[in-house]
């Protein structure tokens, strides 16, 4: 098994794609923050590579750490988001011209952005958290730009700007045609329109690429309020 303490491997020089990074969260690693680096790099993963979390990888008291698959290689001393952008600027660079200092920083910059949106939706606040997802957009993240088009429909369906949620929809399913959670606004969107065959579309997609979306309240709640508009609808 590799193991490195500075991101080493390039997905471009290394001629195999990563497809998953994987976070220890066993007691130790879970000390030292390795929760806090599996959101970060959750957030900033594009669509092609799984972050998920993961029991022992046997090297404690360097961690957080992190492991590389297929290419089995063990990333210690993952400590800090800034660290935790560099591995993943290293594992799966696009080939920009910038240097990764500058992609790191655009990337932590459109995290703080997006976190702070997802505050002010929280809030209430939804012009607010519109303009600083459009301001995370703009710095063009070398990765979570689906979540962020994602968060931004969020945003937009709350302000009654139906047509504005579809598009940023179609947008990040377009970045990731398997992300669920889109598919839940898409639903939700037609749910507010009076569009209830393609809410109900929207939402069995979405289950179809989550099926464990069936025993959650929100989605169960979401199912309930369809059936009950059908019901009101027929009734009238």
């Amino acid at each position: 098994m590799a193991s490195v303490a500075l991101p080493a491997l390039s997905c471009r020089s290394s001629g195999e794609q990563v497809k998953e990074l994987r976070v220890c969260t066993n007691r130790t690693c879970r000390k030292q923050g390795s929760f806090q680096i599996l959101e970060t790099l959750t957030a900033l993963a594009p669509p092609q590579l799984r972050v998920t979390p993961c029991a022992c990888l046997g090297r404690c008291g360097s961690g957080p750490n992190l492991m590389a698959l297929p290419q089995g290689l063990l990333l210690r001393h993952c400590a800090t988001p800034s660290r935790a952008a560099e591995i993943l600027f290293s594992l799966c660079c696009d080939g920009r011209e910038a240097s990764s200092s500058y992609a790191v920083t655009d990337a932590l910059a459109a995290l703080a952005l997006t976190n702070n949106a997802l505050s002010q939706i929280d809030a209430g606040n939804l012009s607010e958290a519109e303009a600083l997802l459009t301001q995370a957009l703009e710095l063009k993240p070398y990765g979570g730009l689906h979540r962020i088009f994602k968060h931004r429909s969020v945003a937009k369906l709350g302000m009654l700007d139906y047509s504005g949620a579809l598009e940023d929809i179609s947008r990040a399913l377009a970045l990731d045609p398997n992300y669920a959670e889109p598919y839940l606004c898409q639903g939700d969107v037609y749910v507010a329109k009076g569009q209830y065959d393609l809410a109900e579309k929207s939402y069995l997609k979405c289950l179809e690429i989550d099926p464990s979306l069936r025993r959650s309240k929100s989605f169960k709640a979401r199912i309930a309020n369809l059936q009950k508009k059908v019901v009101e609808l027929d009734v009238t």
